[in-house]
């Protein structure tokens, strides 16, 4: 039986280790709510969106915004056609905290008499604003979050995902594990994540996309601190006597950069490589890695500021170091797809703007993204409404072209985005045990 140790509250040496991100030590206060696009008198649709802009994850919700204004000017610009439509988009701290959400949500509805949802970092808020959604006939774009259970367990009509689910990442991860395994040998694996919907979700892909390939495996322990674990120390301990050749973990954001910088004190990486296919190479990881990573990380995220090579990517990344005066985490490129995606939805269902008209255009949506390499256009898959496109994942390089970080991501592995979409039959089993409906 493989090791698992839950549930640990340890406390001392990683209370600092945020720091080490570039960010406040101390939780910005909860922020008002942001109104931006057209005012409630012209607006055509109103947007909600939720995102945590205070605490630990304020980082996504900023981003997020800025992403959100981004778009709104390639709209103005003529992106999607010389009359863009008017969306009124109003932003809410959700605080990371799903009951909370669900009054934020309910308000937009009531109050606001919003059409769109758009948003959420975390699973757990996702999981109880879709059931809103659900119910009030709301259209929901997911643009950070990622739990697979949204897609493919507990899919309704009115929910959409325009950024990497977990599915999406660990069925490429496992593609390069299987690589790896045949030029290697690797045999062990231990898994880490947090404690909730997310980290859960994530060792179920990771584990069937290995079945799925064929992928022969001793499973040497799971281990699942909470979100936001300021002390990783007894995990990491514990997952050094199982010794496993590869560990995959699901942590993300400062929690990923603490058990970085904790392990990085110890002997971790002296006989085990790890990898982090979601959230890994996002760049504040890069700021926070330094100029002396770890030796021999696998990464990969929802978006790279180095890839693809495009121009399109480029003209995201600088337009939003323009605007900012930093380089993006991939939440700005969620946002950003998110709006995008909601515009080409409200632009098809024009003049009315009906709700089911609008889920039929989600549906067959395809639409060039930051993320589209050359000769790929993002598409939905009908019957996930998960945004389809390829993954590529790398290894850490010195590369100080994007400051102040020391490093970034290559010698990428890409997979084709048709070869990431979970199985029919894997997708209604799923939704079997959970008693959705294919």
């Amino acid at each position: 039986m493989p090791k698992s140790l839950p549930g640990l509250c340890l406390h001392g040496l990683a209370r600092a280790a945020f720091a080490l991100l570039g960010l406040a030590t101390l939780a910005p206060a909860a922020q008002a709510r942001i109104e931006l696009g057209a005012p409630a008198a012209e607006a055509e649709v109103t947007i909600g969106c939720m995102y945590p802009m205070s605490g630990r994850a304020a980082i996504y919700g900023k981003d997020s915004v800025a992403g959100i204004k981004l778009a709104l000017a390639d709209l103005k610009a003529g992106t999607l056609g010389p009359k863009p439509p008017k969306l009124r988009i109003i932003v809410e701290d959700d605080r990371s905290k799903a009951a909370y959400a669900v009054r934020i949500a309910e308000d937009f509805v009531r109050q606001d008499k919003a059409k769109f949802f758009c948003g959420m970092v975390s699973s757990g808020v996702a999981q109880a604003v879709s059931e809103v959604a659900r119910t009030q006939k709301v259209i929901m774009v997911g643009t950070d979050h990622a739990s697979s259970r949204l897609t493919m367990d507990a899919l309704h009509r009115y929910y959409f995902r325009v950024s990497n689910d977990s599915w999406t990442s660990n069925a490429a991860g496992a593609r390069y594990l299987a690589e790896l395994q045949k030029e290697t040998g690797w045999k062990r694996m231990a898994f880490i994540g947090p404690d909730y919907d997310y980290g859960h979700a994530s060792w179920t892909d990771l584990r069937e996309s290995l079945q799925l390939l064929g992928v022969a495996y001793d499973n040497v322990g799971e281990f699942w601190p909470k979100l936001y674990e300021p002390d990783y120390s007894a995990y990491i301990s514990a997952i050094v006597e199982t010794k496993p050749d590869i560990v995959v973990t699901a942590l993300w954001g400062g929690d990923f950069v603490a058990f970085l910088r904790q392990a990085a004190t110890t002997s971790f990486f002296e006989s085990s490589r790890l990898a982090n296919f979601d959230t890994g190479g996002n760049y504040e990881v890069m700021l926070a890695l330094g100029s002396n990573p770890p030796p021999g990380l696998i990464l990969s995220a929802r978006h790279h500021n180095n890839w693809p090579e495009t121009e399109g990517n480029r003209a995201f990344v600088t337009g939003f170091h323009a605007s900012e005066g930093r380089y993006p985490t991939y939440a700005a490129a969620g946002a950003y797809s998110g709006i995008m995606a909601i515009a080409s939805a409200v632009t098809a269902s024009a003049p009315r703007h009906d709700v089911e008209a609008m889920v039929d255009a989600l549906e067959t949506l395809r639409l060039k993204l930051p993320k589209d390499p050359d000769g790929f256009t993002s598409y939905i898959d009908k019957s996930t409404h998960q945004i389809v496109q390829p993954m590529a994942i790398g290894k850490v390089v010195p590369n100080a072209a994007f400051p102040p970080a020391k490093v970034m991501l290559a010698d990428w592995r890409v997979y084709a985005a048709e070869d990431l979409i979970p199985p029919p039959e894997l997708v209604r089993r799923r939704r079997a045990v959970m008693g959705g409906k294919p």
